[in-house]
């Protein structure tokens, strides 16, 4: 993309956040409530995320785990070893034992991750780029990292509406790639689109 085309990508970061404040703030109000009434904890979680050049930041979430979330996860290795195996390769689980039941609503919906509105706001990601990788899985991503690595990360993007949850890690690497080397501002128009359908449908949500 061109630096003209950067700055339109980033007004409409800007211009997208501020628009959807009067839909997202009541619901982030409700959320935050019945988060304190699910279980105990805090409402947001701010994990550490890969950035632009493999920079990290601090990336915000509605909490939808309990806070013991790996004690509970290694018990349920231990009955269930063959979930390893699922998690290495989606880099997710189905049916996570840690996912407290309202989580399991936020998430489907995508509700947990409005939080992270104001990591666009800011500049540490944008409405539509690639995954925020962990910082933890930088030596899965092999090469493609070189690629990935080089926008910020968005809410949604090309594998998010592609799949989501039921695309593997390998696959999702692939998708990130391409929208990097194909990105225009009219695909993430495009994308955010569709992302309004996917998120309705919840489409491929885990």
């Amino acid at each position: 993309m061109s630096k003209i085309s950067d700055i339109a990508k980033r007004s409409l970061d800007v211009f997208g956040v501020i628009c959807g404040l009067p839909i997202v703030v009541p619901i982030v109000l409700y959320a935050r409530h019945r988060i304190k009434k699910d279980s105990p904890g805090k409402v947001l979680f701010d994990g550490e995320r890969l950035g632009v050049n493999g920079e990290h930041f601090k990336c915000y979430k509605m909490r939808s785990m309990y806070t013991n979330g790996d004690e509970i996860l290694a018990e349920f290795y231990a009955k269930n070893p063959e979930k390893k195996l699922e998690y290495e390769t989606y880099h997710k689980l189905d049916d996570d034992p840690r996912i407290t039941p309202f989580g399991a609503f936020i998430r489907k919906t995508s509700i947990d991750e409005l939080p992270q509105l104001w990591n666009v706001f800011v500049g540490d990601m944008s409405l539509v780029g690639p995954r925020p990788y962990l910082p933890s899985e930088l030596k899965d991503m092999g090469d493609a990292a070189q690629t990935i690595l080089q926008v910020k990360p968005g809410i949604t993007g090309y594998w998010q509406v592609n799949g989501r949850s039921g695309v593997d890690f390998e696959n999702r690497l692939l998708m990130d790639c391409w929208y990097v080397k194909n990105r225009s501002l009219w695909m993430d128009v495009k994308l955010l689109w569709q992302t309004v359908g996917v998120v309705l449908m919840r489409k491929g949500a885990k």
